[in-house]
């Protein structure tokens, strides 16, 4: 997957991909409760509706909420596992790759010589994240994992949920330093 993306003379120096499976995240803190509150109250609200005796159109219009309710409670996880076993990482000579989409394949490039923050988060078992830049709207990265149209153009570039994150940051930062992540 990542070996197309190289240009001539360019090298992969690390390539990896994020943890796979279902998984919970930070973000599921808040995640959770709130999916439970919205899905339960469109539970009540069709339940009233079709009970009621309410005209169809009611019965129709919560149709689309319940959608988004069993997505938000449970069809996010298995879109977030999706994505991360569509997705690879790669450091070369010169740039950081990402592949990745959920019905595209998406590429992103990111040359290290112009990298200016790069932040590394790393977990007890080595294990981790680093994102390149910062997000464009502030608190948005307490949804990373939350698979929703749109969402990750707010969010820097990252490579997430790795092993030996640790490896991978000096990698760079030594890539970065020692002027071969040219660009």
């Amino acid at each position: 997957m990542l070996k197309r993306q190289l240009g001539p003379g360019e090298w992969l120096a690390w390539s990896g991909t994020p943890r796979r499976g279902l998984l919970l995240r930070p973000s599921d803190a808040l995640a959770i409760p709130f999916s439970l509150l919205w899905g339960g109250f469109v539970a009540f609200w069709e339940y009233s509706v079709l009970k009621g005796g309410a005209p169809a159109f009611f019965g129709l219009w919560g149709i689309p909420f319940i959608l988004v309710g069993l997505y938000m409670i449970i069809g996010r996880f298995f879109a977030d596992a999706f994505v991360r076993s569509r997705t690879a990482y790669g450091v070369t000579d010169q740039r950081a790759i990402i592949v990745s989409g959920l019905f595209t394949s998406e590429v992103k490039s990111l040359p290290l010589a112009s990298m200016a923050d790069i932040t590394l988060s790393e977990r007890p078992d080595r294990s981790g994240s680093i994102q390149f830049g910062n997000d464009a709207m502030p608190g948005r990265s307490l949804f990373v994992g939350v698979p929703w149209p749109g969402a990750s153009k707010q969010l820097a570039p990252r490579f997430d949920l790795i092993s030996d994150a640790k490896k991978v940051y000096d990698l760079i930062l030594q890539s970065r330093a020692s002027g071969t992540g040219r660009g």
